[in-house]
């Protein structure tokens, strides 16, 4: 129905999306096939410039500093998001963030004939940087440009283009393709490319038709850019809504993240977007990913087939993702995140046994590598598929910006801790066993320390702590989100004070700014 329908909106997605979250995706997995090539670059630079040779620790130092430093520039480009995308536009936001991601590609490309690990340790925070403004534009870009009927299936495709720039970096990076040493910069430097479609294609889409009207105060390029991206199809009932919104906030600037903490009317929502950009990271999808080689192996695959076994996990997340753009719609975003969480809950659960007795039933890793699947099925059906474009979704237009600013940042710092603080939980695995260097977001890939026997006894039980993050977040979803399928910002934000009102009479009392806007509605 959307492709029939809406022909302009699907290519905006596609668009959008190949320079946004595929970028993101992309680099995340893409650095584990070569990491073999970018520690002998590291030891043959300093070979050649300090005649020294590196020990293994001093390289795995820096290889890890190279890989976490995408996160760096990442927590920096949602840090500037905000205010670029308020002061620029969507649609600039994003063509101005490909020029960052050419420049990273063109260090990529040279560092091998430079001699020069330090340009790759550059393009990565420069990758950083690209994914994490390109992060908040294209979910303000796409839900912004979307019907309301049909905004939370256009918002599943921001987690389906980033599922599919894991596989495809995963798919790239295998040996029959660009994973040997002649290839692994083109490899590396396949982000620039992707950038350069964005770069040629996105001109030829209009600007946000809400960003033009709400922010811009232009009615006319607002409802030509809805013409463009709609067709045929009415709109002149969004356009209602948005002068309906526009005239309840006509005194009311775009609010920095200070304002939006600040605020005492959106706090529930605040609360919602760092509970929600917590878990997303914090729920064990990486934990999972990085024990599921120890699962494969269990399960008697070879050691040199484990690449292509991680394909079928990240062939997993995408069609899964694909199928939650069909159901969304029908089962509602709330519903979603709550049985995904729960499900999610449940799954660590059993898969902390199974892994437990592993080793002494001879069919436990069967049953792991099933709950590996399933646990991958209902994070990309629940979380993955729902959690990024929740603020443009529960608040109003003038704090959409930092609420984007704030999930993002949030989103960041808990994928640079976690990747930093896991492999010492779990404990020392050494080097060519070690999980990490397989895991798409192997962000620490390298770290060793002597918790052997930590590891032995309690290393498999540290999913009970995303067990605890997953009940969490799942928990207060049921109880403190209100469903958002088919409504509009106001009318969810009314919905947020209902539920958290302490009594009728205070609310009688003092009349709350979005009471205020519904009577100003009325009136207009």
């Amino acid at each position: 129905y959307l492709q029939l329908d809406y022909p302009v909106l699907i290519a905006a997605i596609f668009i959008c999306s190949i320079g946004g979250t595929f970028q993101y995706g992309f680099s995340v997995s893409v650095m584990m096939s070569p990491s073999a090539f970018i520690k002998e670059l590291v030891n043959k630079s300093c070979v050649h410039r300090y005649d020294r040779i590196l020990k293994e620790w001093e390289v795995s130092l820096i290889w890890s500093f190279t890989v976490s430093i995408f996160c760096i520039g990442g927590l920096l480009g949602s840090l500037t998001a905000g205010s670029l995308n308020s002061r620029f536009g969507r649609k600039r936001c994003l063509l101005m963030n490909n020029f960052v991601a050419i420049f990273g590609a063109v260090l990529m490309l040279l560092s091998r004939a430079a001699n020069s690990f330090e340009m790759i340790m550059v393009g990565r925070f420069l990758y950083g940087i690209n994914a994490g403004v390109g992060l908040s534009a294209q979910a303000m870009y796409l839900t912004e440009s979307a019907p309301k009927r049909l905004r939370a299936m256009v918002g599943v495709t921001i987690a389906t283009f980033l599922s599919l720039g894991k596989f495809c970096g995963q798919l790239l990076g295998i040996r029959e393709l660009l994973g040997t040493e002649k290839n692994w910069p083109w490899l590396l430097g396949f982000n620039g490319f992707a950038a350069l479609f964005q770069l040629c294609t996105l001109p030829l889409l209009p600007e946000s038709p809400r960003f033009l009207l709400l922010e811009r105060g232009n009615f006319q390029a607002s409802e030509n850019a809805f013409r463009k991206l709609w067709g045929k199809n009415d709109y002149n009932k969004e356009i209602e809504e948005l002068l309906q919104e526009k005239a309840a906030l006509q005194c009311i600037r775009s609010c920095s993240v200070l304002e939006l903490i600040q605020n005492r009317t959106v706090r529930w929502q605040l609360l919602t977007i760092v509970i929600a950009f917590t878990a997303l990271q914090l729920c064990g999808i990486n934990a999972v990913y990085f024990y599921s080689f120890d699962v494969f192996r269990a399960a008697g695959i070879q050691e040199h087939r484990l690449a292509y076994a991680a394909l079928g996990t990240g062939l997993c997340e995408v069609s899964t993702s694909v199928a939650c753009f069909m159901i969304i719609e029908s089962m509602g975003k709330k519903g979603l995140l709550f049985r995904g969480y729960m499900a999610m809950a449940a799954t660590l659960g059993l898969l902390s046994v199974t892994i437990y007795f592993q080793k002494t039933v001879w069919w436990m890793p069967y049953c792991s590598m099933v709950l590996v699947f399933l646990f991958i099925f209902f994070f990309s059906s629940g979380p993955a598929a729902t959690t990024v474009p929740l603020p443009g979704e529960i608040l109003t237009q003038s704090f959409k910006s930092a609420g984007y600013t704030v999930g993002c940042t949030i989103n960041w710092i808990s994928l640079f801790v976690l990747g930093m603080l896991f492999p010492i939980l779990v404990a020392s695995i050494s080097a060519p066993n070690c999980p990490f260097a397989y895991s798409p977001d192997g962000l620490a890939c390298e770290l060793t320390c002597n918790f052997q026997n930590f590891q032995d006894k309690w290393g498999n039980f540290c999913f009970l702590i995303f067990l605890a993050v997953c009940l969490i977040c799942g928990i207060h979803v049921r109880f403190n989100m209100p469903e958002t399928k088919n409504r509009t910002a106001l009318e969810i934000s009314t919905e947020f004070q209902k539920m958290h009102a302490k009594d009728k009479a205070s609310e009688k009392k003092k009349p709350s700014d979005i009471c205020e806007i519904k009577v100003q509605e009325t009136k207009l």
